[in-house]
């Protein structure tokens, strides 16, 4: 048996694949009538205090919010917002999905390669390891990743 969605965290960076984890978190959570939390991290570099006044990075981090806020409500969707400062967006996603009970963790990720293989980025392969609950990722189609090979590896 499902068990229903009351709470969805959707993670932005301000990155393109943005869109598709907001409209995904809210197609789901309009089946349950779920709540869905857009979080922002600020990473704080370990030389300074995690409090540190970082005045142009909230900057970034409320636009950043603002537009997936205003992404959500034209596709009808009402969700919550919080930015916080952590050492690592990781470890602070997994820890606001426990600490706000969430059921699903929804995020967009881009296409990386390293090496010439695909790779997860660092971000969403902890959330995916260390999540408590479930977790979709959204990974942005090979067509729009930059650097993207015309015709898949055989």
């Amino acid at each position: 048996m499902e068990e229903k969605l009351k709470r969805i965290l959707a993670p932005v960076e301000g990155a393109p694949t943005d869109e598709e984890g907001v409209a995904l978190a809210c197609a789901l959570a309009k089946k349950d009538k779920a709540e869905v939390l857009l979080l922002y991290v600020i990473e704080v570099r370990r030389n300074l205090p995690i409090d540190a006044e970082l005045s142009a990075e909230v900057e970034k981090g409320e636009r950043v919010l603002n537009q997936a806020l205003e992404f959500a409500h034209k596709i009808g969707c009402n969700i919550q917002t919080d930015l916080l400062q952590a050492r690592e967006a990781g470890p602070a996603i997994v820890n606001e999905a426990v600490e706000r009970e969430t059921q699903l963790i929804v995020m967009g990720v881009p296409y990386q390669e390293q090496f010439g293989d695909y790779r997860v980025e660092p971000r969403a392969q902890f959330v995916l390891e260390h999540a408590l609950c479930r977790v979709i990722l959204s990974r942005e189609p090979l067509t729009r990743a930059v650097g993207a090979r015309s015709q898949p590896r055989a």
